[in-house]
């Protein structure tokens, strides 16, 4: 049933994670940083996390005169007067007496005490992780592998019902595989039908293909092959799309109207835009209303002197401001129509649909930024009316979906001078309430604000270097000291520390490969011939959307 010995307790406290002296037949060599380990208290199991790994001596006189090595001494010395020390922190503990819970199961229970001395440790089996991470065929529950326990085979799920709950993160620096890693949870979330996905696909990763990490392979499917019409595509760039084999993409476009002061005021660093600039703007909407924009720009010299004499505001900063919003026009996707863009898409997600808005040869920060908060400020405030509506009365009323919002170079969006003011922190900060969640994607947590940070229910981390980009991960996690160590410690590939509420424990993981049998595991039948998918998108739309 449990593995062999790892080791005893010697030595520990309840803040401080305790230590166990290896067993003589384990290599200190063979011991692994975020290893899963089960401690054996006399009334208590404890689920553990290796978080250091030490050599010790019995007699410090023993390492002022060491053997040589591979001498009979040094294997006489080896496990008794030297010895490795395991370094633990208890994260949850079960309950031996079976009489607590009136269902005949034990419960995890937070850390509250520690076990004895010598209490033994082992490795744990999966007998131990099906009993803490659940199994991804556990009936009432949607769980999803996402991957494996260091030097194990055997799954690691995530709970998805808590997961789209709450806001979440995906952190790692660049060439760690924070992409693979979103597109793992993204395929959980549309496998298990529990929230709709809009994805904001900055470098078109998402969508159709991408390019591979794994050897002997050159692109891996992205989600609307795997799910084929339970996905739609939009896209800024149609010929882009159309040339990487999205042959149903339907293409975006921004009226001029629906760009806000509130828009301008995120990109302002973008266009170089002054304090006095947007300032300027908010007097000429406020004079001209919605359609300031468009009459603005089509103003001459003269016409702005006359503005200014007879209203007010500054004739130099109206014209400052007008030179550099010529960079606005000259996007291919502002175009001057009426038609709104985010209806099209809250019709898709209302029936059930994801969406992944590509942005194809339109992927500088400053189309990302705009486009990204125009659509996300629309559709955020049908679901404000939407959730209104339904809690007017929940008995009668339909429940909205889930949605996820998927951003990348989330730092952009959640910075700490912005945060309060942007579409994005208002979302992290309502939580649940309004049935909307992100899921932030960033290389550099530090230069998100704490507050939104601290809002994040899970955390999925690859490996991380810069030291405040560590300490930005573990905002509003306590006792965290520890887990710092081991993400250190992670490998750059295929390697992360998930913690939070979708899962009852910190854990470090090998990643799910993103292969052929993953594939097959979220129902992919093969691959078809683009006029086929073309065919069967069309017929979709006629049949969600009939007239």
């Amino acid at each position: 049933m449990n593995s062999a010995l790892l080791g005893t307790v010697v030595e520990g406290s309840l803040s401080g994670g305790l230590k166990i002296r290896l067993a003589a037949h384990c290599q200190v060599e063979d011991i692994r940083v975020g290893q899963f380990v089960v401690v054996e208290g006399q009334l208590n199991r404890f689920f553990c996390m290796i978080t250091d790994v030490e050599l010790a001596a019995s007699n410090p006189r023993i390492l002022l005169d060491p053997p040589e090595q591979g001498s009979f001494l040094a294997e006489v010395l080896q496990g008794t007067g030297t010895f490795g020390m395991v370094a633990l922190q208890p994260m949850l503990m079960l309950v031996r007496d079976e009489s607590l819970n009136g269902s005949g199961e034990s419960e995890l229970r937070p850390v509250k005490t520690i076990p004895n001395h010598f209490a033994p440790a082992h490795v744990a089996s999966a007998a131990d992780f099906g009993m803490v991470f659940g199994r991804e065929d556990e009936k009432g529950r949607n769980r999803f592998q996402i991957g494996q326990p260091l030097d194990m085979d055997i799954p690691l799920c995530l709970d998805l019902d808590r997961l789209v709950e709450r806001s979440n993160a995906i952190f790692g620096k660049s060439g760690t595989g924070k992409s693979f890693l979103t597109r793992l949870v993204l395929s959980g979330i549309i496998k298990k039908q529990v929230a709709v996905n809009l994805i904001f696909d900055m470098h078109n990763e998402y969508g159709w293909q991408a390019l591979s990490e794994n050897k002997g392979e050159v692109v891996v499917k992205g989600l609307r092959q795997l799910f084929g019409t339970d996905v739609a595509v939009f896209t800024l760039d149609l010929e882009s799309s159309r040339a990487r084999g999205v042959k149903d993409a339907h293409e975006l476009s921004i009226p001029l109207e629906e760009i806000s002061i509130e828009d301008l005021a995120l990109i302002k660093h973008e266009l170089n835009l002054s304090e006095a600039s947007i300032e300027s703007a908010m007097i000429l909407e406020e004079i001209l209303g919605r359609r300031w924009l468009k009459e603005f720009m089509g103003w001459s010299n003269s016409e702005i002197e006359d503005f200014v004499n007879t209203h007010k505001g500054h004739a130099g900063a109206l014209k400052a401001l007008q030179r550099k919003l010529q960079r606005i026009l000259r996007l291919s996707y502002i175009r001057d129509i009426s038609h709104d863009s985010s209806k099209q898409i809250m019709q898709y997600l209302e029936h059930g649909k994801h969406v992944i808005l590509e942005f194809g040869g339109q992927n500088s920060l400053l189309s990302y930024m705009l486009v990204t908060n125009i659509l996300t400020r629309k559709i955020h405030a049908r679901y404000v009316e939407i959730s209104d509506y339904y809690n007017a009365d929940p008995q009668h009323r339909q429940k909205p979906r889930q949605l996820v919002i998927t951003i990348e170079e989330a730092h952009k969006f959640l910075a700490p001078q912005i945060a309060k003011s942007t579409i994005f922190g208002t979302i992290a900060r309502e939580m649940r309430k309004y049935h909307v969640t992100l899921l932030i994607v960033d290389q550099r947590p530090s230069s998100i604000d704490n507050e939104v940070l601290s809002q994040v229910g899970t955390r999925i981390t690859a490996l991380l270097n810069d030291d405040k980009d560590i300490d930005a991960v573990f905002t509003g996690v306590s006792g965290s000291q520890s887990l710092k160590t081991v993400l250190a410690q992670l490998d750059p590939k295929q390697q992360a520390l998930i913690l939070g509420y979708a899962v009852p424990m910190p854990v470090v993981m090998r990643t799910r490969a993103y292969n052929t049998e993953f594939y097959k595991a979220m129902g992919f039948r093969g691959d078809d011939k683009p006029e086929e998918v073309a065919k069967r998108a069309q017929d979709n739309i006629i049949r969600l959307f009939p007239g």
